[in-house]
């Protein structure tokens, strides 16, 4: 037992990213009772939405599941209320101050974890109070840090910094990648594109087979004015490169952003014109699978990777 899953109560460190449209309870249920930590991703649902996605998680696993929460989005205090009333015990909280609701959630007895891209925000969340950082590299899909730090060079500068446990996301999707980021001082990893093309995610069937044809550079982080976000190119992304060579204004890019892109494309396909958020580690993702095997084959992968580390000893 480590550091997370003592804090979880769960069998391997392996959180699920709390992806929008891809982050119901069908995935969110899967991935606990595989052994591991799931999420709800609030960042796509209403809070009427959010409340039946938990009362189904709740019936769906006995184990700990948590609930992403981007505190950007409208409702905040509605969707904070209901993650009480539901007795939610476990919170990610992102794209915000963590100041604005740790204490809160801390107060009504829930665990509390922070999404950072950067050593100087890991400072502030464990300030703030929280009981876990998600380190999140540049290599993540969604959205991103806008410093482009990655996950090689962010967990060791967290590390020297923070005492608190640090889960590292970005670029891990495999057993091997969670091994190299606890080897450089992550307790555990937060994984979201291999999920996101599991026969559970939420997300459109379209989507989920596009990031299985995702190859090496077919991603890139774009619209750093609005939200950095890591998209796969297409004829959106196109469209956004197009509009960036005429110099466009902020308001120029949220016209052509438009609204509920991202819906769009992860959730009702559009593979042109809708927005396709994932992370480079896609051009290592193959086939769409089951969340029970994805667990089993990451720990599998951990364990011989484990043993094999011996042969580097000099």
């Amino acid at each position: 037992m480590n550091k997370i899953t003592k804090l979880f109560n769960i069998k391997y460190p392996i959180i699920q990213g709390g992806m929008i449209w891809n982050s119901g309870y069908k995935l969110a249920s899967a991935v606990s009772n595989a052994g591991g930590l799931g999420l709800i991703g609030a960042g796509s649902m209403y809070p009427e939405v959010l409340r039946e996605h938990i009362q189904k998680c709740k019936k769906a696993t006995g184990k700990p599941f948590g609930v992403n929460i981007p505190m950007l989005y409208p409702n905040i205090e509605e969707i904070m209320n209901i993650v009480i009333d539901e007795g939610v015990k476990i919170v990610f909280t992102s794209a915000g101050n963590p100041k604005t609701w740790t204490s809160f959630l801390k107060e009504k007895g829930i665990t509390v974890v922070h999404v950072v891209s950067s050593s100087v925000f890991a400072l502030k969340a464990q300030e703030a109070g929280v009981d876990a950082i998600v380190a999140e590299g540049f290599e993540a899909g969604g959205h991103n840090g806008r410093d482009e730090t990655t996950t090689l060079t962010l967990i060791p500068m967290v590390k020297e910094k923070i005492q608190i446990p640090i889960i590292a996301a970005g670029g891990i999707a495999t057993g091997r990648g969670m091994l190299a980021a606890m080897i450089l001082g992550a307790d555990g990893v937060q994984v979201g594109s291999r999920f996101a093309a599991s026969l559970e995610s939420s997300s459109h069937d379209n989507f989920k087979q596009k990031i299985v044809d995702v190859k090496e550079g077919d991603t890139q982080l774009t619209l750093k004015e609005l939200a950095p976000v890591r998209l796969i190119k297409n004829k959106f992304y196109n469209d956004v490169q197009d509009l960036y060579e005429k110099c466009p204004s902020k308001e120029d890019l949220v016209q052509l952003l438009g609204r509920a892109r991202a819906k769009k494309g992860m959730f009702e396909g559009d593979l042109e014109e809708g927005e396709l958020e994932i992370g480079q580690i896609a051009g290592l993702i193959h086939e769409i699978l089951p969340v029970k095997q994805i667990v089993q084959e990451m720990m599998t992968d951990f364990e011989i990777a484990c043993q094999e580390k011996s042969k580097f000893e000099f």
